[in-house]
């Protein structure tokens, strides 16, 4: 089995548009009807939902951000009544109050119906084991995969995040076929297997579905060779549905990551000025949810950067997303130039001295900014060696036209992810003493 869903993904684009269409006409008309924040949103603009023929309408409509969803806290934004919800997630809410969605039991088959797609492409087949170790509650990524893994037909071990030392002894005894965590936390393992003289070829899984992070090429490398597996990424924000809205297959990869676009219509924006983007070029990422019954998005920015593109010799119709280049909120502008940590991890990776465990940490000395590069060298490097300071320091400013700062660290001396998402860049310029 090479598909979940052949009928559909496969589906030839004019009928995929036709189901769009549908199916976004139905979402606008709900909308308006049932969510006053969306109502006013139409009225102001001097908009009803009959007059948007298609996806190819879109662009007239407004976006909807985060703050508006932080605005309509926690239940306003839903388009059913409580008693028909059915689950509730949040986001951490770090920066302000909790995102809050809502889940009818249609929503929730959904869910697990894209999931499921996803782990087909990533590997995954009836009969195998999911080791899970997403955390579970009120963030979706481990509830959302347990459910997509028990729709294909999977057995799921439900590890959560965090506690290596247990995640690596099921990984031995329970021997599942799949894993999906964290990018970073799949270094952290991969590193703990060799660092415990654990012979990962003697370990059963074989397919890693990771994501919750931007991750590089780089990463890939290190994770594929450290576990003895084939990574691959699947991408989802809570907003959206979760897990599943895209999933990078595991014999095309580098090629892009599907879009379950007959559930997810995405378009590619301009960050300064909102407008569409055409296909293949850079922008942010925006998603209208097309099917969603209790917590339906128009127009959500992501503020993730990426592109997107059809690719003629793909398997699926659907359209693929490149990988996550950063967020748009989180862009450092140094200097007056921009930059994402991402854009370092491409260089680290071209030196065999170095490990792709590092941290930006951005200070301000008087009126200019500073990035400092803390990256470890690997076994039999020296951290104090001037030269190898030397060539990183150039070839930084080389390829991204920035002059950092460079601190080589013994191997181990960074931050590692305990199974959750991995902080690359500190940024000390708003910090009051």
């Amino acid at each position: 089995m090479t598909f979940y869903n052949p009928s559909i993904e496969t589906l030839p684009l004019e009928k995929l548009r036709a189901l769009q269409n549908s199916r976004l006409k139905t979402m606008l008309q709900r909308q308006y009807e049932q969510i006053p924040f969306y109502k006013k949103l139409f009225d102001e603009k001097g908009i009803h939902p009959k007059d948007i023929k298609g996806v190819e309408d879109l662009h007239l409509l407004p976006f909807t951000r985060k703050e508006d969803l932080r605005d309509n806290y926690p239940y306003k934004m839903f388009a059913t009544p409580m008693q028909e919800v059915r689950r509730i997630h949040a986001s951490s809410g770090t920066t302000g109050k909790p995102t809050v969605v809502g889940y009818t039991h249609n929503d929730l088959e959904i869910f697990d119906e894209v999931v499921a797609r996803s782990l087909v492409c990533a590997g995954a087949r009836p009969g195998m084991k999911l080791h899970n170790a997403y955390g579970y509650g009120l963030f979706t990524g481990g509830l959302g995969m347990h459910g997509g893994a028990t729709k294909l037909g999977m057995a799921v071990i439900p590890v959560s995040g965090g506690m290596t030392d247990r995640q690596l002894t099921i990984l031995q005894d329970f021997k599942p076929e799949v894993m999906c965590c964290t990018p970073s936390y799949a270094q952290t393992l991969a590193e703990e297997c060799k660092k415990r003289g654990i012979d990962t070829k003697e370990l059963a899984v074989k397919y890693a579905v990771l994501g919750a992070e931007p991750w590089t090429e780089t990463i890939r490398r290190q994770v594929e060779a450290g576990l003895d597996v084939t990574a691959t990424n699947i991408y989802g924000l809570s907003e959206i549905i979760g897990p599943g809205v895209s999933q990078e297959d595991f014999e095309e990869k580098g090629t892009g990551s599907y879009i379950w676009e007959d559930h997810f219509f995405p378009e590619i924006v301009d960050r300064d000025t909102g407008k569409p983007l055409p296909y293949g070029e850079e922008g942010v990422l925006v998603f209208s949810t097309i099917t969603k019954e209790a917590f339906p998005l128009l127009r959500y920015w992501t503020n993730d950067i990426c592109s997107i593109n059809y690719d003629k010799n793909a398997k699926r119709t659907h359209i693929k997303m490149s990988s996550i280049k950063g967020r748009a909120d989180d862009m450092l502008i140094i200097r007056g130039v921009n930059l994402f940590y991402t854009q370092v991890e491409e260089v680290i990776e071209q030196f065999d001295f170095l490990i792709p465990n590092y941290q930006l940490i951005v200070k301000r000395e008087g009126t200019m900014d500073k990035v400092q590069v803390r990256v470890e060298v690997a076994e039999g490097a020296d951290p104090a060696d001037a030269a190898l300071q030397q060539q990183l320091h150039q070839k930084i400013k080389n390829t991204i036209g920035l002059s950092m700062d460079i601190q080589l660290e013994v191997l181990g001396s960074i931050p590692r992810s305990q199974g959750g998402k991995l902080k690359r860049v500190i940024d000390e310029r708003s910090v009051v003493f």
